[in-house]
């Protein structure tokens, strides 16, 4: 019975919640985050809004 517990604890140790992975390509997210700005700021200033 001991084994399934510490089976059970050390599985919920590793368990992942969905957030987001380490591994991903952060350059690119950079990039098109700051395209996005871009975009908005020139939609923003085109329109007279500010």
């Amino acid at each position: 019975m001991v084994d399934g517990m510490t089976m059970n604890s050390a599985t919920a140790a590793r368990a992942r919640t969905g957030g987001p992975k380490e591994d991903g390509p952060k350059a690119l997210e950079h990039i098109m985050g700051w395209t996005l700005v871009v975009v908005i700021a020139m939609l923003v200033t085109q329109l007279g809004l500010l």
